[in-house]
């Protein structure tokens, strides 16, 4: 009787019934990515493959926007708040004062006008000269056409238009930083780190901080350490921009026969596998299967296509899932990992070896026989 209970909790185990498992084998990873309706592909990591990744060009705000210039001179626009003061040759004109003879004064020759603010008909209105359309107009032209209207009018007038409040020509900044607000942009151009800056600078770490960048209805996201290290990204802000500050730092995920399984921050702007593993902790020596490292993450069309050129996976204006995989077994795999670089979000998952499911499928198997065993030793001992 003792065999057969033994017997039949063997068989159950063996069946697969309870087994605890963290996720798939590396086996079972591969099967389902070689079945018709897989929706992943499984790229072996080779020299080829990291070099395909290397040469694509990083995701940016110089590769999204791709202009380098900066801005033209700011023109006035609807909310802007305009100073008009105007000069005549002589007193007592239109907008001067009269001669008097007390203490020999020659009058005011000079007269500013109350500011006013370019309402949607993008206009101002000067006394003598009616409205003076000035949307889309520098302060020079601006001065020109209000010159010419009060010709025959006032005494040789000169005009003087200031923008004090310069409302269209901004950016809006906000999120981490000590002042969110709505920086003016000035004559020479502004880049992204200078309207942070005038926005009294961040409130989060810099290698913590995401950029999110908006303009003419695009939107793009990248790390601020990569706008401070590398020049191109911190590229000239346009009026109208979008800035918002996000604490968001990168990192990745560690999951499966790793010594720690948690998201793990960078904390730099760049991470090669080599490292993730070892801020991960390790492969676990008794549980891990070095043939089975993947790095699970969604790749654009045109990086997948460069891998798997005739996968139906792949299609054109979505992200392909890519299971990038390395046989930690192989030596040249250490050389390997110091190239590939982690990207934001990546998830890294180590299988269990398979002797650690038949260690699992023992110890069950002793838990269920072990008291069924005993039982009957003492049935046929009072028997």
């Amino acid at each position: 009787m003792r065999g057969s209970v033994a017997a039949t909790a063997l068989a159950l185990v063996l069946a697969g019934c309870g087994i605890p498992k963290v996720g798939p084998s590396a086996s079972e990873v591969l099967n389902t990515a070689n079945q018709a309706k897989s929706n992943y592909i499984v790229v072996d990591i080779t020299p080829s493959v990291v070099s395909a990744l290397r040469s694509r060009p990083p995701e940016g705000f110089s590769q999204r926007f791709g202009d380098y210039r900066s801005s033209v001179e700011p023109r006035i626009g609807v909310g802007d708040t305009l100073s008009v003061t105007i000069w005549e040759a002589g007193a007592g004109g239109l907008f001067t004062a009269p001669l008097t003879t007390e203490k020999f004064s020659t009058g005011s020759k000079s007269a500013t006008i109350p500011n006013q603010i370019v309402g949607r008909d993008g206009t101002i209105t000067v006394p003598f000269a009616g409205n003076i359309p000035v949307v889309g107009k520098t302060p020079g032209q601006v001065q020109t056409e209000i010159e010419s209207a009060l010709v025959g009018k006032a005494d040789q007038p000169q005009a003087l238009v200031s923008v004090l409040q310069a409302v269209s020509s901004s950016v809006t900044v906000t999120g981490e930083v000590a002042n969110g607000a709505r920086v003016p942009l000035s004559m020479k151009g502004d880049r992204i780190l200078d309207v942070i800056a005038a926005a009294g600078g961040l409130r989060a770490p810099v290698n913590e901080t995401t950029v999110e960048l908006s303009r003419n209805g695009k939107t793009a996201t990248m790390p601020l350490i990569r706008i401070v290290t590398d020049p191109r990204e911190n590229i000239f802000v346009r009026p109208g921009d979008s800035l918002v500050l996000v604490r968001d730092p990168l990192s990745f995920l560690a999951y499966g026969a790793t010594g720690a399984n948690a998201e793990i921050p960078f904390q730099s702007d760049r991470l090669t596998l080599a490292q993730a593993l070892v801020k991960a902790g390790g492969l676990q020596d008794y549980r891990a299967d070095p043939a089975g490292v993947f790095i699970f993450r969604y790749e654009p069309a045109s990086i997948a296509r460069q891998l798997a050129p005739t996968n139906p996976a792949v299609r054109d204006g979505t992200l392909t899932p890519i299971v990038y995989r390395i046989n930690m077994r192989n030596p040249d795999s250490l050389f390997l990992i110091q190239q590939f670089e982690i990207q934001n979000k990546d998830v890294l998952y180590v299988s269990n070896a398979s002797l650690t499911d038949t260690q699992k499928a023992l110890q069950i198997f002793n838990m269920i026989a072990s008291p069924t065993a005993t039982g009957a030793s003492i049935y046929s001992a009072v028997k």
